[in-house]
Formats: structure tokens, C-alpha cells, sequence
């Protein structure tokens, strides 16, 4: 599953697509992926299920010496995603009663094996 992965946006990519299949198995509809809101603000994954919106951070990392992938999600990231979820909030039609923020954490093992840490709802 892992490869020798050349850039940082290769190994985002990659966890990114993982996601995308972790969350279609656990029957979520797939919206849009990496939707910007500004040159510096984007959202990874937009999904739903039970008739709330989804606005999913993806951390992969490859080993976890400094912590699990979900920890590297700032309280400035997390900001800018709450940012971006409203603004799509506004600007997209929807019958969406609720949103949330997620975060899905991806460690990638050196026998090319990923581990999923799922967190639903965090929050500033």
C-alpha cells in the first residue's frame, strides 16, 4: 500500500485517496475534494451521511515520532476549515441540516499497512 513517496503532496494525495475509500466503506457520500476557498485555505474531503455535511482533515504520515497525524492539525488550520466550511455553507444549496469538522489521521507502517484514527466533530 505505502510507497517511496518523493514529495509531501504525493504522500497527501496518497492518504487523501486512503480516506476517501475509508469513508465510501463506512457509507459516506463523497462531495468534492480539496475545495479551496482561498489560495491558502482548502478543505480535503466534503461528504455526508444522515443528512449532515462533513468537512474532513487528512494527516498522513509515514512514521510518528512526533506524534500521531491528527495532533499536527493546528488551532490555525482549524480555524481556516471552520472558515471554509461556512463559506461553502453559504455559497452551495443544500438541505444539509448540520455540519461538522472531522479529522482522519493515517500512518502509513513500514510493512505498508494504514492505521486510521477517525475523529468526528472536533472543534476549536
Amino acid at each position: 500500500m505505502a510507497k517511496n513517496f518523493i514529495s509531501n503532496r504525493d504522500l497527501g494525495s496518497f492518504g487523501e485517496n486512503l480516506a476517501k475509500e475509508f469513508l465510501i466503506k463506512k457509507k459516506f457520500k463523497i462531495i468534492d475534494m480539496n475545495y479551496h476557498y482561498s489560495k491558502n485555505s482548502e478543505i480535503d474531503i466534503i461528504a455526508s451521511k444522515d443528512n449532515i455535511l462533513h468537512f474532513i482533515e487528512v494527516k498522513t504520515r509515514t512514521q510518528n515520532i512526533f506524534g500521531e497525524p491528527v495532533e499536527a492539525i493546528t488551532p490555525k488550520k482549524l480555524s481556516s476549515i471552520y472558515k471554509c466550511a461556512v463559506f461553502y455553507m453559504q455559497n452551495h444549496k443544500n438541505n444539509y441540516k448540520s455540519f461538522q469538522i472531522d479529522a482522519i489521521g493515517i500512518l502509513l507502517s513500514k510493512d505498508k499497512e494504514a492505521e486510521f484514527k477517525f475523529i468526528e466533530n472536533i472543534s476549536l
